[in-house]
């Protein structure tokens, strides 16, 4: 049985998988400090109360936070019995190989999100990731990741705003009414909310009239569709890319094995 771990920012994801599909998925909050053994606990915790009696004999992981890394090592190794599948580690093999300046170390997550959407739509895509930060990837017709573009992520602006300027207060995002907002929380929804709708439409019309061809534009993450229900910017919305991105990179490294 094989355990994906997808470790962001912010939270982190593990899911287990009977080879086609999950079994179960958690989410907690990403620490750092957080040792192999409390991992153990929290997971074993959750399998009980679900009742899910398998024996896990791999494991892949996409991090972000490098910190995080050691201690899933030494989960998989202690618990487990198995050594990891690291995303971006010697070892850990990818589809294809990313076409970037030399010495250009591209993130876990954006290889893994390159993987799942070469898998589920082909090449020529814009992918964009509603997470910590708002990330757009750029995947050739081949599958290979050829560069992208980093802006801060949506709720990462709303903390700015909140801790930089006394007055305003926080707010979640969701759709304003009206553009032009008659009290401070509106006001401040209009400016995020059609912000990013214009940073994402122009950004992905730029990245297309620069790569000179056709190209879906494929979203994930979990504001992603409270963006999409008032402009039609996305040709998909993938919830689960990132996890199917790990399971896609697994199963190459078990071919090629």
């Amino acid at each position: 049985m094989l355990l994906a771990i997808d470790c962001g920012n912010t939270n982190t994801v593990f899911s287990i998988w009977n080879g086609t599909q999950a079994i179960a998925t958690w989410r907690t909050s990403t620490e750092w400090q957080r040792t192999a053994d409390q991992y153990y606990v929290w997971l074993s915790s959750l399998m009980a109360f679900q009742k899910i009696d398998v024996v896990i004999d791999e494991v892949i992981v996409s991090s972000t936070v490098p910190r995080v890394v050691f201690n899933l090592r030494v989960l998989s190794d202690r618990y487990f019995n198995c050594r990891p599948l690291v995303v971006g580690k010697a070892g850990c093999a990818l589809p294809q190989e990313s076409r970037v300046d030399i010495g250009t170390t591209v993130g876990p997550d954006r290889l893994v999100n390159t993987a799942g959407a070469y898998d589920r739509h082909g090449g020529d895509l814009i992918v964009v990731d509603f997470g910590t930060a708002t990330t757009f990837d750029v995947v050739a017709s081949d599958g290979a990741y050829v560069g992208g573009v980093i802006a801060p992520g949506v709720n990462l602006s709303l903390e700015a705003l909140h801790n930089a300027a006394a007055a305003l207060p926080h707010v979640d995002i969701s759709k304003p009414q009206s553009v032009v907002g008659t009290n401070t929380v509106a006001c401040m929804q209009s400016g995020v909310f059609w912000g990013y709708i214009g940073l994402v439409r122009e950004i992905c019309a730029r990245i297309k009239a620069e790569r000179g061809v056709p190209m879906k534009v494929i979203a994930t993450g979990g504001l992603a569709p409270l963006f999409q229900q008032s402009e039609a910017l996305f040709d998909a919305f993938e919830e689960d890319l990132t996890m199917h991105g790990l399971i896609v990179i697994h199963r190459y490294n078990k071919e090629i094995a």
